[in-house]
């Protein structure tokens, strides 16, 4: 149980390059990915936890091993949260940043291709605003997946 197959370093070395890989496949796949998730997204995020268990610990089953593994995972959560708060650029690359999808009632087609909304999306946005599209100003698709409605003003 406290007998560790691998040194110590090791799972901090491991806990380090899955984490910022992970991080950049989150990154790439997508603002919806993380903002709103669907079944199938649950199921890949489960997945993705039980795929990467091993390149975690190199099949070491001990304790000591697995808090190890944590401890990495937390602190360079913390790091990564701590950087983002203090640099633009740290919190641009991380969070990413709202992208314009709509102006003036008109969705842009390629945009919202290109950010992997669907019509219902930007429908299910206006009703949750309360907007019908012809009071529509801009349309953001936010960092965290959630489109903002911005109302001309009457």
């Amino acid at each position: 149980m406290f007998d560790m197959e691998l040194p110590w370093w090791e799972f901090i070395v491991r806990g380090l390059v899955v984490y910022l890989l992970l991080l950049v496949m989150v990154r790439l796949s997508g603002r919806r990915t993380v903002g709103q998730f669907t079944p199938f997204d649950l199921l890949v995020v489960m997945l993705l936890s039980e795929a990467v268990s091993n390149s975690l610990s190199g099949g070491d089953q001990s304790l000591v091993g697995g808090l190890i593994c944590a401890a990495t995972l937390v602190a360079i959560n913390a790091v990564i949260a701590v950087s983002t708060t203090r640099s633009k650029t740290m919190s641009k690359l991380v969070d990413g940043s709202a992208v314009l999808v709509g102006r003036d009632g008109v969705f842009f087609e390629k945009v919202m291709r290109d950010c992997r909304l669907s019509d219902g999306d930007v429908e299910e946005a206006l009703r949750e605003h309360d907007c019908p599209r012809s009071e529509m100003k801009c349309a953001f698709l936010e960092a965290d997946g959630e489109i903002t409605i911005l109302r001309n003003p009457q």
